[in-house]
This record gives structure tokens, C-alpha cells and sequence, in this order.
């Protein structure tokens, strides 16, 4: 199989070339109508990034602080006191993005109990860490924490551009979001460097039975470069075994990412909704089908969505898949994926794939219609920063947002953190407290 190595695809665009008819702008319409607005689900939580669903017949939610805490919120809405699991003493947030990062279940969690979490280590300064855990065997709303086995850790130079999503996806493999490593404009090369884990997703299989902490997939584009077991066999870094391994690292499902903070698959098709925040001037959303192979490059840091990077660069290298949409920091300054709709409830919305700005507050809807072309279009504009996003059981889509201490460590109280659920504008429920909007 031959991997879809950008660099075999170059042409040269000028720095504010668009390829339009290829990657959506805002201000489209949908092919359905499809404002929304957003319902609250729960509040006062601490710094919430994420939320999501254990898919285990509860109905429970899981609501992901950036302190190391991880709430439940039940099918009616109460927000135990109790977390389901605490880190907080092994979580760094001494930057605004670090922190626990996410939480993902085992698609067979109901029968194994399995669950994973990806957060920035204290006691390795901030270094990426993907920990595997178990449940209570007394109580279903709580973790084990002795039950922890590390997965993977990934080296991280600076505080920022860390990833975090987690995912498993249709073809039961963990996929995982790596940034590049932070600063700023890549200086390590990271996005286009197949030797590094950073600047890519990463795909693994952590249901292999040799003791190993995982596997690489058979089918992985770069599968039969190295042999990961050599980093736990002798002891060393990933940085270290990088530089004596200069080729791929075969948990690289795809690549040429700055910082893949929030991704999601379509419940429904397989597809896989990959957004990547950009710097200073550019935000992306990219697209890659259930069909794909793996190997995309995605451009980074030759491209910020369809523009050269830097910005001033006079022509440069257009490398591998352009993304399918885009929009300019004009209108924001961090995207933030939330998924695709597919409940029931509201059939205008299905097939709608969400994505939101932690600056602004916009929300807007992508959407391909049946000969393949994209539409980006605004559905609504609120005063929250959106810091995540994550599917309920029923293929609801809920929403988390904070006014917090973004510029330190993770506040101990704070009230404006909240959960809230996208629903149609016009099926509000009654008495329903909504986002204010402007």
C-alpha cells in the first residue's frame, strides 16, 4: 500500500491563493435549515474541557476537567459530587493547554470495564501521558485508580500545541490527536517529520494480548518501519529513540497536523471530522473518509488551511489534502470540532457536522450535499468560550464552555463552567435555560 505522502503532490500557490469550489467558506447555506440553540445541561463545574459518552446503556455523561477531574452527569441531568476519577495531583496546568486533555471508553466497556485518559504529566514536566484504567468493582460511578497502566508517552519540548483528543473508531482502534509541540511555527519541523509522534494522528491497537502496552494495526500506512516495543524493551524517550530511528513511527495514521485539539467520527458513515487549530490567522477543518488508507499529510507547516505558512511567504509548497473548510481569525481564533448529529429527535439537523470557536462563540454547520460539494454556514453566535464537545448515546450533541483562569492554573472554583445541549432553535423546551446570544 501506498501511503498519500503529501510531498509527491507539491505545486506552488501564492500566499492568499483560496481553492475555491474545493474547501467551503462561512457565509454558505446549508441544504436544510438549521439554526440551534443551546440548552443547559449542568453547571458548576470546574474548568470543563470535554465531555463524553461511555456508551454503556447509562445514559451517564462524562464531563472532563482540565484540573484532572472527571464528573459524571446522569440521563437526568444531576451532576454527582463524587468525581469518577481524580488525577489532579498528577496534572499539570500550570499553562492553559495542558491539563487532562480528555477521556475515552473502550468500545466493549460495558462487558471490561476499560477506559483511557490522555493528560500532561506533572511529574514529568508536562509530558503527554495516554493511561489506561478501570472501574470499581463496588460502584459503576467510580474509577479503580490502582487499576492504572500507562499506554504511551509522548515528549512534549514546550506548554503548548498538545492534542488530546482521544477516539476509537469504527474499526476499534484508538486514534489519538498529537500537536506539534508548541511555541510557535513548528520549529522543530514536527508536522511534516515522520520520526516524531508530534504534529499527527496516531493510530494504535490497545486490545492486543502479549503484554505489550499495544500493537501497531497490520493495516497502519507506516506499519513496517520500526517496532515501538523497543522503547519499553531499553528504557528510553520517544525523543531518544527517535533519533536513532530516523524512519516513520508506525503509529502515524496521518500527519502534517499543528494541533488536533478536537476531532470526531461520523457515528453513522465511519468519516472522520479532523479540525486543526491554527496560528494567528487561519482555522481548518479537515475531512477524511471511512474509505481512506491512512498517510494523509495535511499540510502543516507548509500550509494553514489553503494559505501559505508563514503567512508573508511569497509561494510555497502545497503538500498532500487541503482541508474542506475554513475560516479566517476574523471570525475567530481556535476551532473546536463537536461532531456530527444523528439522533432522532431533531431530523433536520442529521448529517450536520458542528463545529464551533472558543474566541467568539460561533457555532457553524458543514455539510456535503450529493455531488460532493461542501456548504459552511453559521447557525448561531454566543457570548460562551467553547472548550469542547462529544456525542450522547442517543447521537445528541452536547457542548462544554468556561470563562476561566486561562492564563494560569486551573481556578478551584468556578461557575461559569457548563455543559449544554445543541438543540433546533425552534424546539427550545419550555422553561429551558438557553446561551444568550449576540
Amino acid at each position: 500500500m501506498m501511503p498519500a505522502v503529501g510531498l509527491e503532490q507539491t505545486t506552488f500557490v501564492s500566499p492568499t491563493q483560496v481553492f475555491s469550489g474545493v474547501t467551503a467558506q462561512p457565509g454558505e447555506s446549508l441544504p436544510v435549515s438549521a439554526p440551534i440553540a443551546l440548552v443547559k445541561v449542568a453547571d458548576g463545574l470546574i474548568d470543563p474541557i470535554n465531555v463524553v459518552s461511555a456508551r454503556d446503556g447509562s445514559g451517564r455523561l462524562f464531563v472532563v476537567q482540565r484540573n484532572g477531574i472527571i464528573r459524571i452527569v446522569t440521563q437526568d441531568g444531576q451532576l454527582l459530587e463524587e468525581p469518577f476519577l481524580d488525577i489532579s495531583e498528577q496534572t499539570l496546568t500550570a499553562f492553559l493547554e495542558q491539563g487532562l486533555y480528555d477521556v475515552e471508553f473502550h468500545p466493549n466497556f460495558a462487558e471490561n470495564g476499560r477506559f483511557f485518559v490522555h493528560f500532561a504529566e506533572i511529574l514529568r514536566n508536562g509530558d503527554s501521558m495516554i493511561v489506561e484504567y478501570g472501574i470499581s468493582a463496588e460502584n459503576p460511578d467510580l474509577a479503580d485508580p490502582e487499576s492504572a497502566r500507562v499506554i504511551m508517552q509522548i515528549d512534549q519540548p514546550w506548554a503548548n500545541h498538545n492534542g488530546g483528543e482521544l477516539a476509537f473508531g469504527p474499526d476499534g482502534y484508538l486514534y489519538i490527536g498529537s500537536g506539534d509541540g508548541g511555541w510557535e511555527g513548528d520549529p522543530l519541523g514536527a508536522g511534516q517529520d515522520l520520526s516524531t509522534l508530534l504534529g499527527k494522528l496516531l493510530r494504535i491497537d490497545v486490545n492486543n494480548e502479549d503484554g505489550r502496552p499495544y500493537a501497531i494495526p497490520e493495516d497502519n500506512p507506516f506499519a513496517a518501519s520500526q517496532n515501538p516495543s523497543l522503547v519499553q524493551l531499553f528504557g528510553i524517550t520517544e525523543q531518544e529513540f527517535s533519533q536513532i530511528h530516523t524512519e516513520a513511527r508506525p503509529e502515524i495514521w496521518a500527519y502534517g497536523l499543528r494541533n488536533p485539539w478536537k476531532f470526531q467520527f461520523d457515528s453513522q458513515t465511519g468519516d472522520l471530522y479532523l479540525p486543526d487549530v491554527g496560528q494567528n490567522h487561519w482555522e481548518e477543518i479537515n475531512f477524511q473518509p471511512a474509505s481512506s488508507a491512512g498517510g494523509e499529510n495535511y499540510g502543516w507547516d507548509f500550509l494553514m488551511g489553503t494559505h501559505c505558512f508563514p503567512i508573508e511567504a511569497g509561494q510555497c509548497s502545497a503538500v498532500g489534502v487541503l482541508p474542506v473548510a475554513e475560516y479566517s481569525h476574523d471570525l475567530g481564533c481556535t476551532v473546536i470540532g463537536m461532531g456530527v448529529y444523528r439522533g432522532e429527535e431533531f431530523a433536520n439537523l442529521n448529517g450536520i457536522y458542528f463545529a464551533g470557536d472558543f474566541c467568539s462563540g460561533r457555532i457553524w454547520g458543514l455539510m456535503r450535499d450529493e455531488d460532493g460539494n461542501w456548504s459552511f454556514a453559521e447557525v448561531v453566535d454566543t457570548n460562551l468560550q467553547f472548550t469542547g464537545a462529544g456525542e450522547g448515546e442517543d447521537g445528541s450533541l452536547y457542548v462544554t464552555s468556561c470563562n476561566c483562569n486561562y492564563g494560569g492554573p486551573a481556578p478551584e472554583q468556578n461557575p461559569p463552567g457548563s455543559l449544554w445541549r445543541i438543540v433546533p432553535a425552534n424546539q427550545v423546551p419550555e422553561g429551558a435555560e438557553t446561551a444568550p446570544t449576540q
